[in-house]
C-alpha cells in the first residue's frame, strides 16, 4: 500500500479539475490540493503520460484528457446505476406488491430509466426513457428536495420554467418551495392524480458518495385504493437507503452530546 497516498492525491486533481469548467494552472492546482508544487507536477507529468490530464502550453493550464473521457464514457456505457438499483427495485415491488420506478433528474425533467412492474398490475406512463416535469412526479419532487435552494432558483428562474400536468403542480417558485419544504419535513414526497389520474406515488432520493440526490425511488398504487401509508412509506425509505449505501453514501455518525 505504499502508493495510496499518490494515488489518493492523483484521485483528488482528476476531481478537482472535474468540477471546474476551464483548465486550471498548476500553481492553483498545489495551492486547492495543499501539495507541494514538485508533487503537483509529477502527478500531473504521470497522469499526462496516461491521457488522463493534457497540458495547454498556450495557456499554461491543465485540463482533462482523453483518457478521463473515455473512463466516463465507459461508465454511461456500463449502465452501472441501473444494474445497482435494479435488485433493490425487484425487492421493493416484491414487498409492496405495486409497480416501483428509479428517475434521475435532467434539468427541470426526470428520466425514468427502471420500470418495475408487479405481477397483475396495469403498465404506466413512467416506462424507460419517458421524460415528465420532475415538480408534478413524486421522483422529481424528492430530487428536488435534496438539491441546495440556490440549484433550485436556478432551475426555475421565472414562471416560465413551469409546467402543470392534468391541470396539476406548482406554478411559482414560492409554490415549488412550499411543496420541497413539506417534503423535507416528511422525508419523502407525494403526488395523486399529477402524473395518471387515478393513481399516486411516494417517492424518496438515493443519495451518492458526494451526498448529492442520485436517483429518485418511487412506489405507484391506485389512488382509490391505497395500501396502508406506513408501511408503504417504510418500504421505499428502507430502499432508498439501500440504493444510497449501494451508491457509496455513508451517514456521518451523530456528535457526541457536550
Amino acid at each position: 500500500m505504499a502508493n495510496a497516498p499518490a494515488a489518493a492525491s492523483a484521485l483528488a486533481l482528476l476531481q478537482l479539475l472535474a468540477r471546474h469548467a476551464e483548465p486550471m494552472p498548476a500553481a492553483a492546482i498545489a495551492r486547492e490540493l495543499q501539495l507541494p508544487r514538485s508533487s503537483t507536477y509529477h502527478l500531473l507529468a504521470v497522469l499526462a503520460d496516461t491521457g488522463f490530464v493534457t497540458h495547454l502550453s498556450d495557456e499554461r493550464r491543465w485540463g482533462l484528457g482523453v483518457a478521463a473521457f473515455e473512463l466516463g464514457t465507459a461508465y454511461v456505457r456500463q449502465a452501472p446505476l441501473q444494474r445497482i438499483a435494479r435488485p433493490v427495485l425487484s425487492r421493493l415491488v416484491e414487498g409492496t406488491t405495486h409497480n416501483a420506478h428509479l428517475a434521475v433528474l435532467h434539468g427541470r425533467d426526470v428520466f425514468y430509466v427502471i420500470e418495475e412492474r408487479a405481477p397483475r398490475r396495469p403498465s404506466l406512463v413512467t416506462d424507460v426513457g419517458v421524460r415528465l416535469p420532475a415538480a408534478v412526479t413524486a421522483s422529481g419532487l424528492a430530487l428536488l428536495a435534496a438539491l441546495p435552494a440556490q440549484q433550485v432558483r436556478a432551475l426555475y428562474p421565472d414562471r416560465e420554467s413551469f409546467v402543470q400536468r392534468n391541470g396539476l403542480g406548482p406554478l411559482s417558485l414560492t409554490a415549488l418551495n412550499s411543496e420541497l419544504a413539506q417534503v423535507r419535513r416528511r422525508g419523502y414526497a407525494v403526488e395523486t392524480g399529477s402524473v395518471s389520474i387515478g393513481f399516486a406515488s411516494v417517492a424518496v432520493a438515493a443519495l451518492d458518495h458526494n451526498g448529492s440526490p442520485a436517483a429518485g425511488i418511487a412506489v405507484t398504487y391506485p389512488a382509490e385504493d391505497p395500501p396502508a401509508a406506513g408501511p408503504l412509506v417504510a418500504a421505499v425509505r428502507s430502499a432508498a437507503a439501500d440504493l444510497s449505501r449501494r451508491l457509496g453514501h455513508r451517514i456521518p455518525p451523530p456528535h457526541p452530546a457536550e
